[in-house]
């Protein structure tokens, strides 16, 4: 199985391997108050290198399978994790979709990040898995989140009560979606 590698102009985007959990750990203990608002209640576990060993090989396991892409976002000395992508529930058949997903430590806000990965992430997505369409959602107050979408193109198709539970509660979520450019696949 080949591990995509993603270059950026200042990152990297890849999948990685269960033996840099540690990078994963750090990432989200560094980010765990920050990230809180956004995400779903997380066991102590999640905060331990046995579950990212884990949690990691299974992201192995489930790209080669081709269900999700599991992405990081690291620094180019690959010694730091700065946010992670997602594409999940990859649909094959007459869909040919998935979900995007996404986070970025509180540290790297407002520096052009989170733009610059998620963009090669969706070429990636576009012209390596040949998916027709990526759906996002975002909680209505998530501001950044609203216009890192529209930047990088998504419209808004709705909005969905209710829709994910996020750290306890049961929140409202605006739904985007980006079609492929290419409309022939």
């Amino acid at each position: 199985m080949v591990i995509p590698r993603i270059e950026t102009e200042r990152l990297v985007v890849t999948l990685l391997r269960p033996s840099l959990a540690e990078l994963m750990v750090r990432f989200r203990l560094e980010n765990r108050r920050h990230l809180t608002a956004w995400e779903p209640l997380r066991s102590p576990q999640f905060y331990t290198e046995p579950f990212w060993q884990a949690q990691l090989q299974a992201n192995l396991v489930d790209f080669s399978r081709g269900e999700s892409c599991s992405f990081v976002m690291i620094n180019r000395a690959e010694n730091q994790v700065l946010g992670v992508i997602n594409f999940t529930q990859i649909t094959r058949g007459t869909m040919q979709s998935c979900q995007l997903g996404y986070a970025l430590g509180g540290a790297f806000e407002g520096q052009g990040y989170m733009q610059e990965s998620v963009s090669a992430a969706l070429q990636y997505a576009f012209d390596v898995l040949k998916l027709h369409r990526v759906s996002a959602s975002y909680i209505p107050h998530n501001g950044r989140s609203a216009r890192l979408l529209t930047r990088l193109g998504f419209e808004v198709e709705g909005r969905a009560r209710a829709f994910l539970k996020i750290n306890g509660q049961w929140e409202d979520h605006i739904l985007t979606a980006l079609i492929n450019p290419d409309s022939s696949l």
